[in-house]
């Protein structure tokens, strides 16, 4: 017989999802994904590949961070970049870095969180508008471990371009470095979405950003939040620009 008290089990994506959201994981959505999703990456494999990765600027900051797999860190960029950042992510990740990624609950996240187990990271469903105390207690357990969390800081709705105090709270909670990344491409489509999600074209020359990390202090007044924060923000705009000169240098 079912407990009606027992406590709701928020392992189960399911309980996860917005209640406002009628969408859920169906047999014929299964089946989709299923079959989509071979091709989803055959097409992002083939797209990365063609890539030309002109200059990473910070690499010895990166080497450094992949060499410490039992420090967790929290890499950051904004939802824009996703594409040319998490490439970045995926070959940290082959080359020992241990991380997660927050990925929204809703059914449409099923898709990336799949591809980011692919590439053996580890995935948080949720977002800071619907399960944001449960996102903040995994992200701890996770970072405990010593596991990076990858934010995208400006998400999952934006609006664009502002750091948000939650990417912040996070990483003093788990006592992680915040570490900036951006990147630029010489060619690319940009969506007609909240964020204008930029696709980089085949064969587009890219330049890749890694700032030096940031500390968020334990004891961190809410002033002293804001400061790191608004500093997040100046640090990835200017990689971004360090991004586009190296872009058009390279040409």
């Amino acid at each position: 017989m079912a407990d009606n008290n027992a406590a709701p089990d928020f392992s189960d994506v399911e309980m996860r999802r917005s209640k406002h959201s009628r969408r859920r994981m169906s047999r014929g959505r299964r089946l989709v994904y299923a079959i989509g999703m071979p091709l989803l990456r055959a097409v992002l494999f083939l797209l990365t590949s063609s890539y030309r990765i002109e200059k990473i600027t910070g690499s010895e900051v990166a080497d450094r961070i992949v060499a410490d797999p039992d420090h967790a860190y929290v890499p950051c960029y904004w939802h824009q970049q996703q594409i040319v950042c998490s490439y970045l992510m995926r070959d940290w990740l082959r080359r020992g870095f241990r991380a997660c990624f927050i990925v929204s609950a809703s059914v449409d996240g099923e898709v990336p969180a799949r591809i980011a187990r692919s590439w053996g990271a580890e995935v948080i469903r949720g977002s800071a508008a619907n399960t944001g105390a449960l996102v903040l207690r995994d992200a701890q357990q996770m970072m405990k471990r010593g596991v990076s969390i990858v934010a995208t800081s400006d998400g999952p709705l934006g609006p664009r371009f502002e750091f948000k105090t939650g990417t912040v709270l996070m990483a003093l909670v788990g006592g992680a470095p915040l570490v900036p990344v951006a990147c630029a491409a010489d060619r690319a489509w940009y969506l007609n979405t909240w964020d204008q999600f930029m696709i980089p074209k085949p064969f587009a020359r890219i330049a890749i950003s890694v700032g030096e990390a940031i500390d968020v202090p334990r004891n961190s007044s809410m002033d002293e939040i804001e400061a790191i924060r608004a500093r997040m923000q100046s640090a990835i705009e200017s990689l971004i620009q360090a991004s586009k000169a190296a872009v058009v240098e390279a040409t």
